[in-house]
């Protein structure tokens, strides 16, 4: 009876539910509530196991699937255009919340070690975008060079056509296979969420996240801002659908982003919220993971920002407005190369930090809180792919409306 009550509830539902009741186990247990990360980590490790392999599927499948080249290079041009749109928008508000919002004051150095971090150059993040063997991408879990041999691999299926037909019948085969387990995995999302608020919680509690109170005020500010204001308007008037309809269906991808700090593993929760707003397989299978790696708002373009204007006022530095465009042209620029995983976007605060001068040594005041920021910084970078997705996707007629304004959640699909 408890159990056909259970399966009853909404899936957003119990995904709340983990994450409140997680939240609230952190602050009344305090640090005895770590004990419970390993549920989380199984979590994590349950839908980071299905990454590599679904994307390497979808991709391809996404790619044989919109068939001619033209249509292919159109959806392709709008994708990016978006990301490079809404990253430059993401740096431009963390500018203005940075400059508006006095962070600076007496706050004592953090005791995080700050490691050395070898930064490529242009030429090697694109020599870095081609696998050299694409076996070990795929075992590596490296996902750029996954999703650029997918799409060399889906491209050259469309030009060999019919001959190619077995091996893209094999594939989409595998992609279905994929889709069937993510959704089982899936299924662990609530259990997941819970282990994970109730170790972050417990482990950094209200207290130790006071000094830098100001710090994660911005940043949080500055993701709501754009997250409500540019993807809810760009929802509202570039697809004329509704924000609420969107931001309701995107919320179960919304609180594992937040919960888990990574758009990777957010990635097939991300799919299945995609799917539930009415975009297409095919289309969700191409956007979202190429977003999960490129379209980093709150990673490249709102925190390198604030964390720029941060540093220079907790160590006395003027910024001029040649400063800010650099600011703003690198974190544009920069959340390009972000990896969608926890942390990686400290390195692109390095690359920002070391193009206007400020000293990188300021990287360790802000380190030690770095995972309740990457929270929030994942949640808009997965909440702009799902945008993305329903924005242009409606532009190409691969939204059902219909399904958009549906009822049903990702909840009858996981």
């Amino acid at each position: 009876m408890i159990w056909q009550t259970y399966k009853r509830i909404p899936f957003w539902q119990k995904v709340v539910a983990g994450f409140v009741l997680g939240a609230l186990l952190g602050v009344f247990l305090g640090d005895k509530a770590t004990v419970l990360k390993p549920l989380g980590d199984l979590f994590i490790k349950a839908i980071t196991m299905l990454v590599a392999p679904l994307v390497f599927c979808a991709i391809v499948s996404s790619i044989t699937a919109l068939g001619s080249e033209v249509g292919l290079k159109r959806l392709s041009i709008k994708t990016l255009g978006m990301f490079m749109l809404t990253g430059t928008l993401a740096s431009l508000i963390g500018l203005a919340v940075g400059s508006l919002i006095d962070m600076g004051g007496t706050i004592e150095l953090a005791t995080t070690e700050v490691r050395e971090r070898n930064i490529p150059g242009f030429a090697q993040v694109l020599l870095d975008m081609i696998p050299s063997n694409p076996f070990e991408s795929l075992a590596q879990g490296n996902v750029l060079q996954i999703i650029v041999f997918a799409a060399l691999v889906g491209i050259a299926i469309n030009m060999v056509g019919e001959k190619a037909k077995p091996l893209q019948a094999a594939i989409h085969a595998g992609a279905e296979v994929m889709f069937q387990l993510t959704r089982l995995v899936m299924k662990l999302t609530p259990i997941g969420v819970f282990g994970l608020m109730a170790w972050v919680v417990g482990k950094y509690g209200i207290s130790s996240l006071a000094p830098l109170a100001k710090f994660i005020l911005a940043i949080y500010i500055a993701a709501l801002l754009h997250i409500i204001c540019v993807y809810g308007g760009l929802v509202k008037f570039a697809a004329g659908l509704s924000p609420w309809q969107f931001f309701r269906k995107a919320m179960p991808a919304q609180l594992v982003a937040f919960s888990t700090a990574s758009s990777y593993g957010t990635l097939p929760v991300t799919t299945r919220c995609a799917q539930a707003m009415g975009v297409s397989e095919r289309y969700s299978a191409f956007v979202l993971p190429l977003g999960a790696t490129m379209n980093m708002d709150g990673c490249g373009g709102i925190y390198p920002a604030i964390a720029s204007i941060f540093i220079a006022q907790i160590y006395g530095i003027p910024l001029d407005m040649t400063d800010y465009v650099l600011i703003a042209i690198t974190a544009t620029i920069a959340s390009v190369g972000t990896a969608g995983v926890p942390g990686s976007a400290m390195v692109m605060l390095t690359v920002t930090l070391g193009v206007i001068g400020l000293p990188l040594e300021g990287i360790a005041y802000i380190a030690a809180i770095d995972r309740v920021i990457d929270m929030i910084r994942t949640c808009t970078n997965i909440t702009g792919d799902m945008m993305t997705a329903v924005v242009v996707g409606k532009s190409e007629n691969e939204v059902n409306t219909e399904k958009f304004y549906s009822n049903a959640t990702d909840a009858e699909t996981v």
